[in-house]
Parts: structure tokens; C-alpha cells; sequence
């Protein structure tokens, strides 16, 4: 979901800094709530670990340049599945950040409308968990036909905001209309992988229910209360 160098430039990027700033307050409010509900060493824990895990995905899972973007396998809901939201959103924030100062310098400038893609679904992921999964089921024992949903919505949200940044960029062409065609059908493969990943991690982490009383892992890994 990288924004190729080029589709957003001039004064038109200044829209990027400020959805990155909304973006932003809404991972401190939902870090704040975390503060309050598990403690500051539980939520430093789960944003280093959900860090280096995005750092990994984008530097060593597979990615392709299609259309208007990249397309890379980002598990965004299996991050906030295993972590939580505010874990999650800065992870994905810190991750996306530290590949563009090390590895990808020429992404810093897309670094705002990026970090808007990858963020804003997150937390509307989270207001669609909130009704998707019962109040007293924990993480694991989701069906597959909800973590479809989660992550259907979650990719969904990405796309959108790709195609919202291709269209405020380049306008109404056919030439733009069809690369965003083109990245969205490639995108359908993510839609499709990212289910199976979050069944399998649930599963494995099913088989040891106490993990998320370490403080590593959301609580509502394995249990509901």
C-alpha cells in the first residue's frame, strides 16, 4: 500500500499532514485507554514486538508494485487481533517510519498519506470487531468466517484510501482509473491469504491460553473478561 513517489505532490500533499495528525490523536487517545487498562510496560511490549514484526513484513514478505501502489501482505488484523488497536497503530506507524528512514528514503515524503492508510483502517477495524464478535468470545476461538470479515474490512479500508489519494492526485483519467483497477484486483490476494494467517496464529496461540497474562498480548487474546 506504498503511494508511488509522484501521485500526490505540491500543495496537495499538505492534506496528508493533516489526516496523519487526526491519525495520529486517535492512536494517543486509544494508547491512553491502554495506559489506564494494562500499564505502560504492557503497551511499550506490544508496540516493540508489533514494530519489528511490520518492519519485517515489509522488508521480507514478498511485495509488488501494481498500479498506483504496492501490494504487501501488512496481517494489519492479525496485529490488532494479537496486540490490540493502540499496539497495533503505533507499531504500524514506528514500522512504516523505520523502513523509510533505513531502507526507503524516497517513501518519506508519501510517509503522512501512508501511515493514513494503514491507520485509519485499523481503528475502524476496531469499531467493526466490536460488533462482528460477542462481548464474551475471546480472540481464539474466532471462525474463520470472522476473520474474513476483520480483514476483508481492514484491506477494504486500504484500497480505499489508495484509490481516495490516486483520484485527489491525478483526477478522474482513465489511465488513473484503470492502474487503481489494476492494484485493487491484485490487493484481492492479501483479502485471501490474511484470514488463513489469523486462523493459524489463533489456533497456535489457543493451545496456550495464559500468554496473554503476560502483558505481551492483548487480553482479549484468550479471554473475554
Amino acid at each position: 500500500m506504498h503511494i508511488e513517489p509522484g501521485i500526490v505532490e505540491g500543495a496537495k500533499i499538505v492534506l496528508s499532514y493533516a489526516t496523519a495528525s487526526g491519525a495520529a490523536l486517535f492512536t494517543l487517545k486509544s494508547a491512553c485507554a491502554e495506559l489506564r487498562r494494562r500499564g505502560l510496560s504492557s503497551l511499550a511490549a506490544r508496540s516493540a514486538i508489533a514494530t519489528a514484526l511490520v518492519f519485517s513484513f515489509f522488508e521480507i514478505l514478498p511485495h509488488y508494485a501494481v498500479g498506483v501502489s504496492e501490494v504487501h501482505l501488512i496481517l494489519g488484523s492479525t496485529l490488532f487481533l494479537l496486540f490490540g488497536a493502540a499496539p497495533a497503530a503505533m507499531g504500524l506507524a514506528a514500522g512504516l517510519l523505520l523502513q523509510g528512514m533505513f531502507f526507503a528514503p524516497f517513501d518519506l515524503p508519501q510517509y503522512g498519506m501512508n501511515v493514513t492508510t494503514l491507520l485509519v483502517p485499523l481503528f475502524a477495524l476496531q469499531v467493526i470487531a466490536s460488533k462482528v464478535i460477542t462481548p464474551n468470545t475471546p480472540y481464539v476461538d474466532l471462525k474463520y468466517r470472522q476473520a474474513l470479515a476483520l480483514s476483508a474490512a481492514y484491506q477494504g479500508g486500504i484500497v480505499s484510501w489508495v484509490a481516495f489519494w490516486a483520484l485527489y492526485g491525478h483526477g478522474f483519467t482513465i489511465e488513473n482509473l484503470l492502474s487503481i483497477g489494476s492494484f485493487a484486483l491484485a490487493y484481492m490476494a492479501v483479502i485471501l491469504i490474511e484470514p488463513l494467517v489469523d486462523v493459524i496464529v489463533l489456533a497456535a496461540a489457543k493451545s496456550a491460553r495464559d500468554m496473554s497474562r503476560t502483558g505481551f498480548f492483548d487480553a482479549r487474546l484468550t479471554s473475554a473478561k
